[in-house]
């Protein structure tokens, strides 16, 4: 062990061989924090502090004076617990959790705000201009020099007892549809049936001109339209008219016998969600950034809240929607996988990959807002409805700051993740200027209560703070496989692939954070696999299809969970995957509908009799001519611009109307 250095406290990783104990076995599925034993090796390093101040000085070992052991379903992790813990700093942790503000954390206010939530009440801005308008005044308080402390004081950590996993009603004889209907229900195809419609007569008033080729859709015709969508991510195609084509090898049998091309096409020019005439133009009260969506926001963000009740470990990440074309609201983020995106903020569950709640960022209302403010307000909206159930969160460092971990321990919530060292509140004595160049596995820790920072060298100099974790504390992952990768901010504090190494012993921040840090990745995964709808020129459509996409990955996350892996009743394979579930899905939409063509071959022959008496008769269609379809028939090329607008075809002023009648 080496001896502390001058002027700050030192901890080294003892030496560890590979029949070190491991500890009692650790169930992950009932583990407060997900680890198993067999992957981890733990070390309970005693804490030291130098005599005095001059170099050389002995050292002398000092212990909590109590110590219990927490097993938590099991897991050999050790938490100290005792009266002389966070409870002692309650009245002042209540001044400091929510105010404690800086250049970085609260100099902007709610009217400087640069992101919409599709959640955000007119109370909830004004309480918060309240309270953060105190800042000023306790500006000092994560920054004063007494703030942090020795790392031996005890923490305390209430256990989890809250419900959790798949809530309804659904019985064993229930199959994908259902399961989807719970995030989608059937209120929103009907929704979207009445505001296409609308928004059909809409266009044609404001162009002055009738289309030919449009008729109102139903809910059935919705139906099988979005389960075309499904279907065309799964069988992608670069073009949207190859599922028509003629070619047997390319064109696809069940997409003619559903509808016809022009149809689907129609459907999409006017596919709406909300009322147009009454949309509030910018600048006018009551303006939303997210108004055409807002009917779909308001519904399935409370279905996914509703249909299942989140687990111990959450993550807090954000993911980037592709898209084709130029938005205001597009981000690049050069670290990301996917460099150019829509950027959606997302609380996941860091086991299953289920998608709690999802809130928009639609780019800059005016002013400017710091990274760490918008990240504390990011988390606070994601986790409102979850205080005092005692979650633990991961999130990485465009979130964790001093101010919201703080915030979070008053709200009944821990939480674990890295920072930038630079971000005000954040250990002085910890800073890469006084720390220096650490040798690996090497690393420091300042504590207030049960916030506790950490600055260690692994693959780089890695500074995280968390609240659910003991300090001196230290764990090994040698497995390969245990190695999530998490994407940073592409800086030398950010904890990506490249800034853990593997068989380096860790503090246990560090190890909850790479074993739980995955929520949202895993959503990632399931939701890219299967892409939904098609790229346009419209960026409400991208949100409108990756909502669709996320209902169909939680209805799977759900079915899965609830049967227990088991497939539903008619399922002839060996492993139900998420293919099936899309592909059944989409089959159970479709249903036996079958669109326009199929419908008026059999109009034509019911009314062969008498074409007048039913309402067909000869008009002009359009303003350019078309290829008369009777002629066509008999092999001759002629055109017109009249036809019959029942039938849909152009149709010679001759005697062609009466042929192709009979």
């Amino acid at each position: 062990m080496a001896t502390a250095r001058k002027g700050r406290e030192l901890f080294t990783i003892l030496e560890t061989s590979a029949d070190a104990e491991s500890g009692t076995p650790c169930d992950s599925h009932d583990s407060p924090l997900n680890l198993s034993a067999d992957h981890v090796k733990w070390f309970e390093i005693p804490y030291r502090k130098p005599d005095s101040d001059e170099e050389g000085d002995g050292v002398r070992e000092e212990t909590a004076d109590a110590a219990n052991l927490i097993t938590g379903g099991g897991c050999n992790i050790i938490l100290v617990t005792g009266s002389n813990g966070i409870k002692h700093d309650e009245e002042e942790y209540a001044e400091d959790c929510y105010y404690s503000t800086s250049t970085n954390c609260s100099d902007a206010t709610s009217h400087d705000s640069d992101i919409d939530f599709s959640d955000v009440e007119e109370e909830e801005e004004e309480q918060r201009r309240s309270l953060f308008s105190l800042g000023d005044d306790l500006d000092e308080d994560c920054t004063a020099p007494d703030f942090w402390g020795e790392p031996d004081q005890v923490i305390s950590i209430e256990p989890f007892c809250a419900v959790s996993g798949p809530q309804h009603s659904l019985g064993d004889d229930a199959d994908t549809r259902d399961y989807f209907r719970i995030l989608f229900p059937d209120s929103l195809f009907e929704h979207m049936v009445e505001q296409t419609n609308n928004y059909a007569l809409y266009r044609q008033r404001r162009s002055g001109k009738s289309d030919p080729h449009w008729h109102p859709t139903d809910v059935r015709e919705m139906r099988a339209y979005v389960g075309l969508n499904i279907l065309m991510g799964i069988n992608q195609l670069p073009d949207t008219g190859m599922y028509w084509a003629s070619d047997i090898f390319i064109g696809n049998a069940g997409f003619k016998k559903t509808m016809t091309a022009r149809r689907f096409e129609k459907l999409t020019q006017y596919l709406q969600l909300c009322d147009r005439e009454s949309e509030p133009v910018r600048g006018e009260r009551g303006y939303d950034g997210l108004f055409k969506i807002r009917p779909l926001l308001d519904v399935v963000e409370n279905t996914m809240w509703d249909a299942y009740a989140p687990n111990r470990c959450l993550t807090v990440d954000r993911c980037a929607v592709a898209t084709k074309g130029r938005f205001s609201s597009t981000q690049y983020m050069p670290s990301k996988p996917l460099k150019k995106g829509l950027t959606v903020w997302m609380l996941c569950d860091s086991r299953s990959g289920y998608c709690h709640r999802a809130k928009i960022y639609v780019g800059k209302a005016g002013g400017d807002e710091s990274a760490a403010f918008l990240g504390y307000r990011v988390v606070t909206s994601l986790v409102r409805g979850l205080e005092g159930q005692y979650h633990h969160l991961f999130m990485d460092s465009f979130f964790t700051s001093v101010p919201l971990l703080q915030r979070l321990l008053r709200d009944g919530l821990y939480a674990c993740g890295p920072t930038h060292p630079g971000r005000k509140g954040y250990p002085e004595v910890l800073r890469p200027r006084n720390v220096g160049k650490l040798s690996q596995g090497e690393f420091y820790q300042c504590q207030r209560g049960n916030l506790v920072a950490t600055v260690t060298r692994d693959a780089k100099t890695v500074s995280c703070l968390s609240t659910n974790s003991a300090p001196g504390i230290v764990g090994i992952s040698p497995d390969r496989r245990q190695q999530h990768e998490t994407d940073g901010e592409g800086e030398s504090d950010s904890m990506d692939s490249t800034s853990l190494s593997f068989g380096v012993p860790r503090p246990l921040p560090l190890l909850l954070y790479q074993e739980n840090m995955r929520g949202v990745d895993l959503c990632d995964q399931l939701r890219e696999c299967y892409q939904v709808g098609r790229p346009c020129k419209k960026w409400w459509r991208y949100f409108l299809w990756f909502y669709v996409n996320l209902c169909i990955v939680n209805a799977y996350i759900v079915l899965r969970e609830s049967r227990g892996g088991s497939p539903p009743a008619g399922f002839n394979g060996k492993q139900f995957t998420q293919r099936h579930f899309r592909v059944r899905l989409a089959q159970q939409l479709i249903g036996d509908y079958q669109g326009a063509r199929g419908m008026e071959r059999a109009a034509r022959k019911r009314h062969a009799d008498s074409p007048i008496e039913y309402g067909h008769r000869l008009e002009r269609m359009s303003e350019r001519s078309r290829r008369c379809r009777n002629c066509t028939n008999k092999g001759l090329r002629h055109e017109s611009v009249f036809g019959c607008k029942i039938c849909n075809v152009h149709l010679c002023r001759g005697g062609c109307f009466s042929e192709f009648h009979k």
